[in-house]
């Protein structure tokens, strides 16, 4: 996705506040938003920004799995379903 078409300076943001929560919802893209030319600030919608947490989230636990393989912090499935099984039988 190309955000250079969703570039607006502050001032329109202050001027069209409605307007560009309204653009953020339909479009589900975010925009960027300038002060005196530069990138200060990232807007997007609501459901977009749990969406991105959520797939944070999800990379974070593959990042700590693949950390852990490489560590050596494994087992066989097999011996981990028997543990499993028998920790709930013992309950």
């Amino acid at each position: 996705m190309r955000y250079s078409s969703r570039v607006k300076p502050i001032s329109y943001l202050k001027a069209h506040a409605a307007d560009v929560l309204t653009e953020l919802t339909e479009a589900r893209e975010p925009m960027v938003i300038t002060q005196n030319g530069s990138a200060r600030a990232v807007l997007q919608d609501v459901a977009s920004y749990e969406e991105t947490q959520e797939t944070l989230a999800l990379l974070k636990i593959l990042a700590l799995g693949q950390q852990d393989v490489e560590a050596g912090r494994v087992e066989p499935m097999a011996d981990a379903v028997a543990r499993l099984r028998a920790k709930r039988a013992g309950v």
